[in-house]
């Protein structure tokens, strides 16, 4: 009985493994959609206690499933301390304790689970050839992710240097000039903070080149790590 079991909730090899991950990734995305239509305020009574009925059969399902996965697990304690282990009772711990904590999007990282369908689905090249360009380019993103904190402390230490005593809402401390120094540098720029000091300005002007930079380099190291891993294969 066990062994059957273990083959279609730990085994995704199998062809029960593959429909039993496949249900469950149907649930998730189910649970997340309900989520977010729940977050709608004028909603009707009856389509909410539709929504809480999808959420109380959901977390039944995901609670099977965590205590099968624990149970049928040979390293019991493996699979409760895993990433994964942690991310399904984080998932569904708050519906039995009622601590008012809303951590059903936490769910959405059960969606990684995905990698290992299309692995059996015959991607696995796929998925080989982008974890193998990302190492080929990790210790550039290290040292460019230092780089770009770094710009970012600059940027925001600056900004608040130069408006702080005209916009004292808007810059008042560091930590409110990181929010204009973010979307600046990924050029976004949403515009509901902006300078009005000519230094300001100019300083503004300098991180939104550099914010290119900062989007460009990135894409471009993974492209060229990307064309090269296709090309040795």
């Amino acid at each position: 009985m066990i062994k059957p079991l273990r083959t279609i909730v730990i085994d995704s090899n199998t062809k029960g493994g593959r429909r039993f991950d496949i249900f469950i990734q149907f649930c998730i995305v189910l649970s997340l959609i309900s989520f977010s239509i729940e977050a709608i305020n004028d909603l009707p009574a009856y389509i909410r206690n539709f929504l809480k009925y999808i959420e109380v059969i959901t977390v039944v399902i995901f609670s099977i499933e965590y205590l099968l996965r624990v149970f049928l697990s040979h390293k019991k304690i493996k699979y409760v301390l895993s990433f994964y282990g942690i991310i399904d009772l984080i998932a569904i711990l708050p519906f039995y304790l009622s601590l008012g904590i809303d951590l059903r999007s936490v769910r959405i990282f059960r969606l990684l689970r995905l990698f290992r369908i299309l692995k059996l689905a015959g991607y696995s090249n796929a998925v080989d050839t982008f974890v193998s360009s990302f190492n080929h380019i990790k210790k550039e993103l290290t040292v460019f992710g230092v780089f770009s904190i770094i710009i970012l402390y600059i940027s925001s230490l600056g900004i608040y240097l130069l408006e702080k005593d005209v916009q004292p809402d808007n810059f008042g401390t560091i930590i409110d000039s990181f929010w204009w120094s973010i979307f600046t540098l990924t050029s976004i720029g949403y515009g509901d903070i902006y300078p009005i000091t000519n230094a300001g300005k100019l300083l503004t002007s300098i991180i939104a080149i550099i914010g290119l930079g900062i989007v460009a380099v990135p894409t471009g190291l993974f492209a060229s790590a990307l064309l090269k891993t296709v090309r040795d294969k």
